[in-house]
């Protein structure tokens, strides 16, 4: 297709000046530039291309920025970019210094927050509309949630609270899986008529304003019109928590949503409008797969099939650490009845599909819930089954009460598996995995620990599975190192760490994804005439003390190295007990991430900009030793 309309729309105004009748052209343009870009950048496809035709309609009718949209989960947001000015600046989608894969306040103030986790967008429009109402604004505000965000128990409260406050705002309902309410045709689309025609609300309004006369009438007639509400209007969930509810309407009928969105915005309630579209849209194998179109790579147009870099090429030669817990988890499974797994609305993501289809009776989704997902786990604990819930790191941060208040302190065993801990990548801020170590290290009797590969991810969840206390199993978005392959595979237990090389000079204590690093950085100061021992410390909780202290005894000079931020993580417990052993006045530096939000771009890559390269942390090593005194002097 050629393009011609949307090489002139660089804003909201410019869109505005296309006839409405042409709008069905200018979402064909989008569709097709949108699917070529992130085929170039990799990206969430599915939801951009599903939310397509809803975004032109509501650009075409607000008055953004004045007017906000809230999105939840940035992956439905990426035509709203475009038509907000960065469509040029598509093809840098995800990659170091260009745009992010989520909305950004600093990209464009068009983007009133930041949105990577899922369920916020209803609290944050209630938000802006009470502080709309104070200020004594005008300005509209749009929270558009999917059917999955939906599912977030922070949706829920924000929609109990925004129908008691019945603030002017619209809740949009984009329902591309769940089907909460089935679209019946020319039925719906007569109802939808009906229910956003101004004069139609402005007779129910008179009507019932002129029925409080009269109040025996009034009750009958309101009794009569729920009743006929309840067989005839779809979505009456919505209105019993206050909404004025609408739909389902296409979502793909450009023209006539944005017919509909001036009739609801007209009302200046607090409304739900519902509406049905297809994710992936358009693209053929984001349309019958919802797992590729979702988080996709660069891939080819008419195939859909990856296209790999040289690296991933490389490292196609072994498995992730994703697969190595998922054949773990089956191993184990086989041969304990009582273990079930729980994730939430991330069975592929998490490795947790093979488990589906092997135990579907033990298995559990729980959707976009990580709170409950980790609750629900502790109580079956109770029962004397064996929970383990996966989930990537960047959403436990959400479970953290549940995991104090009803694993921990229930005082009972629930495995959780921590995927994409550390870097992730093009996800950027919003999803690094860098914090777990920091906010549950605090949690009492948790233990936390970090396969350095599948050997150690299967012995560790064995131990999880028999341990009576929350325990942690954290590895990265990354593939299983063939390093490790030739050396021996003896069993451990919970707490202990391994020698991986002895020296004399300075101890390097890795852990998970860093013990790669510091084997091969021990080799270069090897080279150097740099005697390093590396400990393969397996556990950030609880630590191998007898490891540390004859690390202590042993060498000048102790080194810690973590995929982790540098506050609160690994080696902040390393210091923590030391000065707990009166040996403050050891040497000791860490090598870990900065205490700051890490930015997308590639996970190699910010490795070695933040010091965590082999190259980097046998150079830093090398110019510490040369400022140590000798021993004995």
């Amino acid at each position: 297709m050629t393009t011609n309309w949307i090489q002139n729309i660089n804003s909201p105004e410019d869109l505005k000046k296309v006839p409405l009748e042409k709008l069905p052209e200018v979402a064909a343009e989008y569709r097709e530039f949108l699917i070529q870009s992130v085929a170039k950048t990799g990206g969430h496809l599915g939801a951009s291309l599903g939310t397509l035709e809803l975004t032109i309609a509501l650009h075409y009718v607000l008055n953004s920025p004045e007017d906000k949209i809230c999105w939840d989960v940035g992956h439905q947001a990426y035509v709203h970019k475009m038509i907000t000015g960065r469509r040029d600046r598509m093809t840098t989608m995800r990659q170091p210094g260009g745009l992010s894969g989520f909305p950004a306040p600093w990209e464009s103030k068009h983007d009133p927050f930041i949105v990577g986790h899922a369920g916020t967008a209803i609290s944050e429009a209630l938000g802006l509309a009470c502080a709309r109402d104070l200020k004594k604004g005008q300005e509209k505000v749009v929270a558009l949630v999917g059917d999955g965000a939906i599912t977030a128990g922070l949706s829920f409260e924000a929609l109990n609270h925004a129908g008691h406050l019945k603030k002017n705002m619209l809740v949009i309902l984009n329902d591309n899986e769940m089907s909460i309410a089935k679209n019946v045709g020319a039925v719906s689309r007569y109802l939808n008529k009906v229910l956003t025609n101004p004069i139609y609300n402005r007779v129910r309004s008179e009507l019932e304003k002129q029925l409080q006369k009269f109040p025996r009438l009034q009750k009958l007639a309101n009794a009569s019109l729920e009743r006929m509400k309840h067989l005839f209007v779809p979505g009456i969930l919505f209105e019993e928590l206050g909404y004025r509810y609408f739909g389902p309407v296409d979502g793909h009928d450009v023209i006539r949503l944005v017919g509909i969105l001036k009739d609801v915005f007209a009302l200046g309630t607090c409304s739900l409008l519902h509406v049905i579209t297809k994710k992936g849209r358009g693209c053929e194998f984001a349309e019958h797969d919802e797992e590729k179109g979702h988080g996709v790579v660069p891939f080819n147009v008419k195939t859909g099939e990856k296209i790999k870099s040289a690296p991933e090429k490389d490292a196609a030669r072994s498995i992730s650490f994703t697969q190595a817990f998922s054949d773990a988890l089956l191993k184990l499974a086989r041969r304990d009845p009582a273990v079930v797994a729980v994730t939430a609305a991330m069975p592929t993501g998490t490795g947790l599909h093979d488990f589906q289809k092997s135990f579907p009776d033990r298995f559990f989704d729980v959707g976009i819930a990580e709170q409950h997902a980790v609750t629900f786990a502790g109580a079956m604990a109770k029962c004397g089954l064996k929970p383990v819930v996966a989930v990537y790191s960047t959403f436990m941060q959400r479970s953290y009460d549940s995991v104090m208040h009803d694993v921990a302190l229930q005082r009972t065993g629930v495995v959780l598996a921590l995927d994409r801990a550390g870097l992730v990548g093009a996800d950027g801020a919003t999803h690094q995995g860098i914090f777990d170590i920091a906010f549950l290290g605090s949690v009492p009797g948790i233990v936390i620990g970090a396969p350095k590969d599948e050997f150690e991810m299967e012995r560790m969840l064995d131990l999880g599975l028999g341990a009576p206390v929350p325990f942690v199993i954290r590895y990265p978005r990354a593939n299983v190192t063939k390093f490790f392959d030739e050396l021996p595979k003896r069993p451990f237990q919970t707490g202990e760490g391994e020698v991986m090389f002895d020296g004399d000079d300075v101890t390097l204590l890795a852990l998970g994804s860093t013990v790669e690093v510091a084997c091969k950085a021990h080799a270069l100061l090897k080279k150097e005439g740099v005697s390093a021992r590396v400990v393969n410390m397996r556990f950030a909780k609880p630590l191998d003390e007898t490891m540390i202290l004859e690390s202590v005894k042993k060498t000048r000079m102790l080194f810690t190295l973590e995929e982790h931020v540098l506050t609160g993580g690994f080696g902040s417990q390393i210091l923590e007990f030391l000065e707990e052993r009166r040996l403050g006045g050891t040497p000791l530096k860490r090598f870990a991430l900065p205490d700051e939000f890490i930015e997308h771009g590639s996970r190699e890559a910010q490795l070695e900009l933040y010091g965590l390269s082999p190259e980097k942390v046998a150079a830093a090593v090398l110019k510490e030793v040369q400022v140590l005194p000798q021993r004995g002097s």
